[in-house]
């Protein structure tokens, strides 16, 4: 088995169990025995290797002379891997500045196709060392990038004279060549470059490898781990469109070590080997192997084209055992092999495309492997099939069928030999088919790939769409989901009427029309349609009229609000569907249209609680005040939508939005729920902060949601916060809220999760150390934290983490313990720069169910204004709340301290009526700590600790 890191410690507890002193596990039962496997990386020192690049370089092959355009987030040149001329020529085509590497995902790939290894003493080095490199920045630091910025970028590195472009980049692929597929093809064919592409991280799920790696002219790589073993992540085939295998070959990409741009995301993140190496996985990292690969065989070949390196690499690829064309290709990159031959096939892979259902009257389709024989002597080939179904199993006898069984390729010649596909055999075996084609003799070997879809039992089924004016409209599509197989499909077209192929099943049809302005860039009209549920039985047409839809109309009791919005949204699930329900959600969110949003439901209704539908309309008035509708209705999406909302139908809410530093801002969000799936399709606006927000809520069938963010100067979460969930609201009432602001400190709730716990021997919390003064639980940022754990008054184990972070394995016998748990964040002047608690228990194993330690928690909650400050020189009254375990009884003994100086030196308060009473100092910036020394009536003890729990104003 393997499990993520955070899941390995409770895997190993419920695999074993205590047994003895000292710590000691046995199995538990059940268990025969527990064997830990050892964690392997595979760095280029192992990678490069694997390949068989060392034995090219042999050979004089090393790349020199080449040029590798890296089309990426960027590249490290200061590298030592990387420096001395090793980058040619730079170009910057993201939205970021510069062609600095902030990322480190482009640097990687750089160092694993033409490292020089410097850095490493030559370990580390990548696949072709003596290649030259083109600096593309087509991805932004934040890791994104446009598909016009990729293709600019890929024309760009053609023009600049490279051999090899590597994209360890894709996106998920659409029907019909996307304009990255087109470039590549188009650049591929003019200037005989080859464009070398990632499969994508999609695996084990069939059928999505990523553009542009679907493109023909592609050589589209998949990832296998140091032992061929595929990677679970590599994206398989075919390629939905033809059937072609995809991806066409692998390399290693499973913990490939390579270098680090210094100060980037990948270098935090990466798994370090060596000083200034790192380890990640990815079909990323599998690409560059190849493009370095083709390198090397470019400098042995100078007047291929990318079409020949790109066969004689998938031809000379290593068989990966028990894997199909459609998630290997033709199997592993091996460079030793592609310099070593003379023989080649002159195509890389057959596409017999998707064979329609029914199959008895199918015709065979043949297609030709031609071989091109570079060598001086004639080479007599043998020729046998390996075959895979959709079951992995081998194909039925006589799918594929050879020509011969022999041919001879003459010295500086070609031969041919043809392929047959035969879908006819095979009874109800419906899927993808593929096979590889071996051709040996003089000690060479070629593989060709091939594939084919036999369709499952599959109808036509035709859309027909009327506009608004009776008339086809200009373009509209419709989304096609799947139930059983959770499936999306698209359609659409310029005419009134398209034609897409489809499994038999239940479907759900959501049908869109857009309308535009004279540029057709601007939208000015939506029309929505949605027919929930479609039986395709037979080969099917089903009608969309726009002139059915209504429009939909919200308005509220302000002439000032400004309409932010309208979601219109549904979601369904249909029980019954193999492997459980099956689920789909979608939405519209629109501005203000000039030509109106239309919606409308077609064809029956849903079955009883199958489909929700809502509506949401957001205002904003006078720059502090918000308008939120919502509206449900089952069973049908609307038709159309008119309500006017009247004053007395809305509940007041006074929202006070808190910061914890100057300079920031906040977003609130308002979610409705009026009985569907989701969380509320509204939008969430951005103000300066601290502040108040007036909130006006309709209240009939709907119930809401709160939440808060404080954005950073960059518009960066640096806190957030959930209120109440699924608050019913009066219509007439006033409520307020309050967000981000002091008394901040630990929340140990009743009849939640929160609190101590032990299970078996492992010791775990959640404590909340930052919630805010309203008792909202959230996040928020700091700077360090640590939680130690003393035993009988001991050290015993320690973690620089919040104790909500951190977890202890204990020995099972009982003792004393100490748990300390830390954080600090910010400085002079940030509200709760520091947050202690301590506490003190006993504990024994007991149960491996989770059990609760006895741990409370003291809630100081003073009125303060929104950035946490309190008037100098004034007596600020402050509720003191016990919670836990000490809850119920009340405790043994509580103590309140006060400190102005930060913690050194400690006054105590007297605690009445549930209350204590400061007095301010008077000079404003100066904090106020406090402190709760606690005993609950079993001598568990808490000593809490708020360092400038809030703040001193000027009065």
């Amino acid at each position: 088995m393997a499990t993520a890191p955070r899941e390995t410690a409770e895997a190993w507890t419920a695999l074993t169990r205590p047994s003895g002193s000292g710590g000691q596990r046995t199995t538990a039962p059940g268990v025969s025995s527990v064997s830990l496997d050892g964690l392997l990386r595979t760095g280029l020192d192992r990678s490069v290797p694997q390949i068989g690049a060392p034995k090219a370089w042999e050979s004089g092959y090393d790349g020199e002379g080449v040029t590798i355009a890296v089309l990426d987030t960027g590249i490290d040149t200061t590298h030592p891997d990387l420096a001395g001329g090793k980058v040619i020529a730079e170009e910057n085509f993201s939205t970021s500045p510069g062609t600095t590497d902030r990322h480190g995902h482009g640097t990687h790939v750089a160092s694993t196709a033409a490292g020089t290894g410097a850095a490493s003493g030559g370990t580390y080095r990548g696949v072709a060392p003596g290649a030259k490199l083109l600096n593309g920045k087509v991805i932004s630091d934040e890791n994104t990038g446009t598909e016009s910025g990729i293709v600019a970028g890929m024309e760009w590195a053609v023009a600049q004279g490279a051999d090899v472009v590597n994209l360890s980049i894709g996106a998920p692929d659409s029907p019909g060549e996307g304009p990255m597929e087109r470039a590549l093809n188009r650049l591929s064919a003019e200037s005989g470059t080859l464009f070398v592409v990632a499969a994508g991280n999609t695996g084990p799920a069939a059928g999505g490898v990523t553009t542009p790696g679907t493109a023909d002219a592609a050589l589209t790589v998949g990832a296998v781990d140091k032992e061929d073993r595929l990677a679970d992540f590599s994206a398989r085939g075919p390629r939905p469109a033809d059937a072609a295998p995809k991806p066409d070959l692998t390399a290693p990409g499973v913990s490939v070590g390579a270098a680090l741009a210094e100060g980037s995301a990948l270098a935090e993140e990466a798994e370090p080997v060596a000083d200034g190496y790192g380890a990640v996985s990815g079909t990323s990292m599998a690409t560059p192997h190849v493009a370095g690969a083709a390198a090397l065989l470019a400098q042995q070949h100078p007047d291929w084209t990318g079409r020949r390196l790109k066969s004689a690499l998938t031809g000379s690829a290593a068989a990966g055992g028990g894997h199909s064309v459609f998630e290997q290709g033709t199997g592993r990159v091996d460079a030793a092999r592609a310099t070593a031959q003379t023989l080649a096939a002159e195509s890389s892979s057959l596409a017999f495309g998707t064979r329609q259902w029914p199959h008895q009257d199918d015709e065979p389709v043949t297609g030709t492997v031609t071989y091109r024989n570079d060598g001086e002597r004639d080479i007599t080939l043998a020729l046998t099939t390996e075959t895979t179904g959709p079951d992995g199993g081998a194909a039925p006898e006589g799918m594929f069928t050879l020509d011969a069984e022999r041919l001879t390729v003459p010295a500086g010649g070609t031969a041919s030999v043809g392929l047959t596909a035969d879908t006819r055999p095979g009874g109800d075996r419906n899927g993808a088919y593929g096979v590889t084609v071996t051709a040996a003799g003089g000690g060479q070997s070629v593989r060709t790939s091939g594939g084919l879809v036999r369709e499952e039992e599959s109808y036509d089924l035709t859309v027909r769409t009327t506009g608004r004016d009776g008339t086809a409209p200009g373009a509209w599509a419709v989304t096609l989901y799947d139930f059983a197989r959770r499936t999306f499909t698209g359609t659409g077209s310029e005419d009134g009427a398209s034609t897409v192929r489809l499994p038999r099943g239940t479907y759900l049809l959501s049908h869109e029309i857009l309308h535009a302005d004279a540029t057709g860039e601007n939208v000015t009209g939506l029309d929505w349609q949605l027919r929930p549920e479609l039986e395709l039985t037979g080969d099917t047409t089903v009608a969309f009229d726009a002139r059915r839809a209504e429009p939909v109309e919200l308005t509220v009791p302000d002439p000032e609000a400004q309409l932010v919005n309208v979601a219109m949204s549904f979601d369904m699930t249909v029980p019954g569907m193999p492997g459980g329900d099956s689920t789909v959600s979608s939405v519209w969110l629109t501005p203000e249209l000039p030509d109106g949003f239309h919606t409308g439901h077609t064809g029956p209704e849903a079955g009883p609680g199958m489909l929700h539908a809502k509506a949401v309309g957001s205002w904003e008035s006078g720059g502090d005040t918000e308008y939120r509708t919502a509206f449900g209705q089952e069973d049908r999406l609307f038709t159309g939508l008119r309500r006017d909302t009247r004053a007395a139908e809305l509940a007041e809410l006074s929202v006070g939005q808190g910061t914890t530093a100057p300079g920031r801002s906040g977003s609130l969000l308002t979610e409705p729920d009026t009985g569907d799936l989701g969380a509320g399709w509204t939008v969430s606006l951005i103000r300066e902060a601290p502040g108040t927000v007036r909130q006006f809520l309709n209240t009939d069938g709907v119930r809401w949601s709160h939440s808060y963010a404080q954005l950073s100067p960059e518009q960066q979460e640096e806190a957030y916060y959930t209120g109440p969930q699924r608050a019913a609201y009066t219509a007439g009432e006033r409520h307020a809220h309050t967000f981000n602001v002091g008394v901040f400190g630990p929340l140990i709730e009743a009849d939640t999760a929160d609190g101590l716990y032990r299970r078996g021997n492992t010791l775990l919390g959640r404590v909340n150390p930052l919630a805010d003064g309203s008792g909202h639980r959230g996040r928020s940022g700091y700077d360090s934290a640590s939680t130690t754990l003393y035993r009988d008054g001991e050290p015993y184990a320690a973690s620089e983490d919040v104790l909500d972070r951190t977890e202890f394995t204990l020995p099972e016998g009982r003792a004393g313990y100490r748990l300390v748990t830390t954080l600090s964040r910010g400085g002079a002047g940030t509200p709760a720069r520091q947050v202690t608690a301590e506490y003190t228990f006993s504990s024994e194993y007991g149960s491996e169910e989770k059990v609760r330690i006895p741990a409370s928690a003291v809630r100081f909650t003073p009125e303060l204004a929104l950035d946490s400050t309190a008037p100098a020189g004034a007596e600020t009254e402050i509720p003191v709340t016990v919670q836990g375990a000490a809850a119920a009884e009340g405790p043994a003994d509580l103590r309140v301290l006060v400190s102005f100086d930060g913690g050194g030196s400690w006054r105590e308060l007297p605690v009445r009526d549930g209350r204590v009473i400061v007095t301010n100092p008077v000079e404003a910036g100066t904090g106020v700590s406090l402190r709760a020394e606690l005993t609950d009536r079993a001598g568990n003890e808490l000593t809490q600790t708020v360092t400038d729990a809030y703040l001193i104003r000027e009065n």
